[in-house]
């Protein structure tokens, strides 16, 4: 999904709607308005099962079931679009002027810029307003008004081969200098790819913001202006540069050219000793033997102040005028059992305190609480502004080279920086 995050994308739900639970309302949610007689809204989302099944599909029919039973006036279509397609055709819809009601998709910012999106105290009530985690908010806003409704959220912790580690006698690094020794007593020990650290056109742009966060830097400042080149993010790339890169333990691929996928895949064939991970690999490895040990990344001192955290949206589009009726459904969705569900079946993490504080105690969510301990702290890219899509195409692209060999990378910042801060101008 993301990162929008990475695309990336997770197992889907599976079992009934009775047995998830998914015919319980929102305390407090009430209504939004009168009956307003028959009213047909269009559903489109995104394909959450990597498996070629139709888990996804099943999922929001069995929400939807149990929706409509509750509210007969009102009947819900559903379509489900892959992740490599769903963001264009919902584009493509709005373009032509036959916008959904309700979109699950990756990003929110160009439509709630252009005035199509419900805000969200338009159409959600105020408890469950309320309940979304406080980053995930932040992210939603673009002019300082909520548009975007976090869907599902993500985190990455620092993944390490715990046999490999084990092998060399190692412990799990918790600054910089400790995590490049690491490094290199893996080389030592032949592994081929001690540190996997995937600058490739895929994702490169989560990618660096977790290393930015890592050195205390970021995409933006407290005002919300961009600072590619800042010094601490000159600091945090020259230290890539030449401790991880330049000694060769980023493996035989150049980051450049290493795409998120490639560095999970090698990481499941035990070919990798530490990356960035993502709740979706944990299974992936434990499937070919390979043991998962998560900690926080480090930062050069220690523990950063913040990890990265990725949202994918939900969002409700004014065209057709079902304000009412989206926010009831939408307020449907966001109660405590439909969120775990979702999020914990799919291996992600849920977007609200009330189902978080649950996942926290719940030993069935045992695997994703390190993910979890970060997103109360976590920072996300700057999504609300309509440049972001512009610059992060530009970091996929051009990140990379800052770390390649000979590089400044001052030089490659500021580049990239100087055209993040003319888009940012022409929003």
């Amino acid at each position: 999904m993301d990162e929008a995050v990475e695309r990336r994308r997770f197992l889907g739900l599976t079992a009934a709607a009775a047995a998830l639970g998914l015919t319980a309302t929102v305390a407090g949610c009430g209504s939004l308005g009168g009956d307003s007689g028959d009213v047909t809204l269009r559903l489109v989302a995104a394909e959450y099962d990597l498996t070629g099944g139709d888990s996804t599909k099943k999922y929001w029919t069995d929400l939807v079931a149990a929706f409509e039973a509750q509210h007969p006036g009102v009947k819900i279509e559903i379509q489900v679009e892959s992740w490599d397609d769903v963001d264009r055709k919902v584009a493509e819809m709005v373009a032509a002027g036959n916008a959904p009601d309700i979109a699950q998709i990756g990003a929110y910012a160009d439509y709630a810029d252009a005035g199509k999106l419900y805000a969200a105290d338009e159409i959600l009530s105020i408890p469950v307003q309320a309940n979304f985690l406080a980053p995930l908010v932040a992210a939603g806003e673009s002019k300082r008004t909520q548009y975007g409704l976090p869907f599902v959220a993500s985190t990455r912790p620092l993944f390490y081969n715990e046999d490999l580690f084990d092998q060399a006698g190692l412990k799990a690094p918790k600054t910089w200098a400790e995590l490049a020794a690491a490094a290199e007593k893996l080389k030592d020990d032949g592994v081929p790819t001690p540190f996997a650290l995937p600058l490739g056109p895929e994702e490169a742009q989560a990618e660096t913001l977790m290393w930015l966060l890592s050195g205390g830097g970021g995409w933006t400042d407290a005002t919300d202006h961009y600072v590619v080149d800042s010094d601490a993010n000159v600091r945090t790339f020259e230290w890539l540069r030449t401790n991880l890169v330049g000694k060769g333990l980023t493996g035989p691929v150049a980051p450049g050219k290493l795409n998120r996928k490639a560095a999970f895949a090698a990481f499941a064939r035990g070919e990798v000793g530490m990356l960035n991970g993502h709740p979706s690999l944990v299974k992936e490895a434990a499937k070919k033997g390979v043991k998962v040990g998560q900690v926080p990344l480090p930062g050069a001192d220690g523990t950063p102040k913040s990890s990265m955290g990725v949202a994918d949206w939900i969002m409700g589009f004014k065209q057709n005028g079902h304000r009412k009726e989206i926010g009831d459904f939408l307020n449907f969705v966001f109660s405590d059992e439909n969120v775990l569900k979702f999020a914990g079946d799919n291996d992600l993490l849920p977007v609200t305190v009330s189902a978080s504080t649950r996942m926290e105690t719940d030993p069935e969510y045992a695997n994703l609480r390190e993910f979890l301990k970060g997103l109360p702290n976590a920072q996300l890219p700057p999504v609300g502004k309509t440049s972001w899509a512009k610059v992060s195409e530009n970091v996929k692209q051009n990140i990379g080279k800052a770390v390649a060999p000979g590089a400044k990378p001052a030089e490659v910042l500021a580049a990239i920086g100087r055209a993040a801060t003319a888009a940012e101008a022409a929003e």
